[in-house]
């Protein structure tokens, strides 16, 4: 089987690519063109670094190293879910809680099934898995939170008006939430095999590992992560809605 070989070469014209959608931004005027220059200088060094740390924690692999990395995964995953938040008090906080609990329930689970052996080439790659699914989830689930609140704030004060709590006032604005922080991993899951060709089962049987085991490996990762996304969508979103009313049942001013 032919080896893959990326070479410099093929890094430029990898980047060649990212210039045409840098051109695409500047030219419709969408505003990228700096998330797009910061993007690519992040993910040089922070590749590199990582790729150097986690040849040297695997090697050493011990527990504490791990659990340091998977604690570093956490913390960024959740500060990066706080910058969706835009203005929810406590977001980081929430985030952190709603991220660690989510991996940590479905590291767990994986661990008492014996799907997974706590090492570190198998725990932090997961962790990452689930943290950053789980982050990009809340930050929609955020941003629809947001996005609700203040279209429907009429709706929402006169419920208050009528009496309504504030679990009553907002519980259709939360279901929404999670809705949409689950949306596009139920939607991955519909679509794989189909749509996109998982690189997990692919690399798996490439290297030559039995093709029922990559298949069954690759459905335990498909619904790890609908779990992940849905544990940590609800956690974070029923804590995030009594942050949109103050101690006198009202509804704060939402700047949007």
């Amino acid at each position: 089987m032919n080896q893959l070989i990326v070479n410099p070469s093929a890094l430029i014209f990898a980047l060649a690519l990212v210039a045409l959608a840098f051109l695409i931004s500047l030219k419709e005027k969408i505003g990228l063109q700096k998330d797009l220059v910061v993007g690519v200088i992040r993910a040089v060094i922070q590749l590199t670094i990582v790729g150097y740390v986690l040849t040297y924690i695997i090697s050493v692999n011990r527990i504490w190293l791990t659990l340091l990395m998977v604690a570093i995964i956490v913390f960024n995953a959740a500060w990066n879910a706080r910058g969706r938040a835009r203005g929810i008090p406590h977001a980081f906080v929430i985030s952190l809680l709603a991220i660690t609990v989510a991996t940590g329930v479905t590291i767990g689970l994986l661990l008492l099934a014996k799907a997974i052996a706590f090492v570190p080439s198998q725990i932090v790659p997961i962790s990452g898995m689930i943290a950053s699914n789980a982050m990009v989830a809340i930050g929609l689930a955020y941003r629809s939170l947001n996005g609700q609140f203040h279209d429907k704030r009429q709706e929402l004060l006169e419920r208050l008006a009528l009496g309504a709590n504030r679990y009553q006032t907002a519980i259709n604005v939360v279901r929404e939430a999670i809705r949409t922080g689950m949306s596009p991993t139920i939607d991955s899951a519909k679509t794989v095999g189909i749509v996109s060709l998982p690189g997990m089962m692919s690399g798996l049987i490439f290297a030559g590992v039995d093709p029922t085991k990559a298949i069954m490996y690759q459905i335990m990762v498909t619904f790890m992560l609908m779990a992940a996304t849905s544990i940590g969508s609800t956690i974070a979103c029923y804590l995030a809605y009594p942050q949109f009313f103050n101690a006198n049942m009202q509804l704060r001013t939402i700047q949007h």
